[in-house]
């Protein structure tokens, strides 16, 4: 059967340890969505990494580790990321696998993001520029190049062809980018791509569950950035829920047993977009700074604010989540007055439901007070020695949510974990 761990937020959530910790207990770790865009961190021997493409089991021996074919793929950081992987000890080239159906971002991609974003002014997405987005649309436009497509002998035509669609609309931007500059980097790349193993992703995932072998499929980002569910248009281009398990990967619904839903004990957002619970006070400055809140990926400061549970509980419905994982639990450490909120006042009325759009609506959050615990809970190894007051936090939003919060992160080791009963 296929486990899956997803964000339930605005990504960032720590999915990287979590799936780390996890990956023991499955014989394949598939990501399912997204593109370089992710930056899951991991910390292996004392040492930081940070993961945009490879599953987060890589570190972990005799797992398989799978890139889908709902990924869009940069062959030019995936080499890097290959390498800096390689230099503690492992061998991607026995345990990483791609899927043939994989997309791939072209430098033309990039330059593309970058002139889209450019043009929008003060209305700006938030994007990465990581190309991800126009690899998607020409997904959708049935335009992309795909991974197999490498092993053809007319690839290179059919990378002219496309390249040129690019530059016309580059032109149309007046956009004014050399884009040649980077093609002997990726071509480079390709050669190095080539020479992974390369599948035919749909077949090897389902012959692996008729085996037996356990699964467990990573997402990237969150939720709340799905293309169709998350707050658009301030949104990634992939679907980041259960669903997108399915289709990023070629696996029947019935084939999903457990569900784990990742968030954070406050929320975070980077880029622009609603934020309901937002701190622009120093609290917020105060959560950033305790929780090291900068991207990952881009290094950006991330915006900082209260749990939200009417997001949460929308997160929780579209995606069947069965178990909660609470990461960065002990940057609410020293915080005197927790707050949670239970309730959005849309333009003046109460509401328990997430609306069609946020933007150009007076939303307010609407709070719930609790007394912090004002203790370190980074040694704390078993629940019942958590201080009583965050066992209070904690069974409000098992209560407010129907979902159990199963697993608390009280540190970015990987053992430094509490596991609810």
């Amino acid at each position: 059967m296929v486990d899956v761990i997803l964000g339930l937020q605005w990504g960032d959530e720590g999915k990287g340890k979590i799936v780390d910790y996890f990956a023991p207990g499955y014989e394949m770790i598939a990501r399912f969505q997204g593109g370089p865009n992710a930056g899951h961190t991991l910390y292996v021997d004392g040492k930081k990494i940070v993961l945009h493409q490879i599953p987060s089991g890589i570190f972990r021996e005799n797992k398989i580790n799978l890139i889908g074919s709902g990924v869009v793929l940069d062959a030019v950081i995936l080499k890097k990321e290959c390498e800096s992987v390689a230099a503690f000890g492992v061998d991607y080239k026995k345990s990483l696998f791609i899927s043939e159906r994989t997309h791939l971002i072209l430098p033309s991609h990039r330059a593309l993001d970058r002139a889209s974003e450019t043009a929008k002014g003060h209305d700006k997405i938030g994007s990465t520029l990581k190309g991800i987005s126009p690899a998607y649309m020409d997904k959708t436009g049935r335009n992309g190049l795909r991974v197999g497509d490498l092993l053809d002998d007319d690839f290179k035509s059919k990378y002219q062809s496309l390249r040129k669609k690019h530059q016309q609309i580059l032109d149309n931007f007046s956009f004014d980018e050399d884009i040649s500059q980077a093609e002997n980097e990726f071509f480079e790349a390709l050669e190095f791509l080539k020479s992974l193993k390369i599948v035919n992703g749909e077949y090897f995932i389902n012959d692996a569950i008729t085996s037996g072998k356990r699964i467990l499929a990573e997402g990237a980002q969150g939720s709340m950035l799905d293309v169709d569910f998350g707050t658009f248009p301030f949104v990634t281009s992939s679907n980041t829920i259960t669903a997108g398990v399915c289709s990023g990967l070629g696996i029947s619904p019935q084939k999903i047993k457990e569900v784990i839903g990742i968030t954070k004990a406050y929320c975070t957002r980077v880029g622009s977009g609603p934020f309901p619970t937002e701190l622009h006070d120093e609290m917020g400055e105060m959560i950033r700074k305790n929780g090291n809140e900068f991207g990952s990926t881009t290094g950006r400061p991330r915006r900082c604010g209260w749990i939200d549970l009417v997001a949460l509980n929308f997160a929780c419905m579209i995606n069947g989540v069965t178990q909660l994982v609470m990461t960065k639990a002990d940057v609410l450490d020293n915080i005197d007055v927790l707050k949670v909120c239970n309730q959005y006042s849309i333009n003046g009325k109460e509401s328990m439901q997430v609306p069609f759009q946020m933007e150009g609506k007076d939303v307010k959050p609407l709070y719930k007070k609790f007394d912090g615990w004002k203790t370190d809970i980074t040694g704390i190894k078993e629940y019942e020695n958590i201080p009583s007051e965050m066992d209070t936090y904690i069974n409000y939003i098992n209560t407010t949510l129907k979902v159990p919060v199963k697993y608390i992160s009280n540190g970015p080791g990987t053992d430094q974990l509490i596991v609810a009963s």
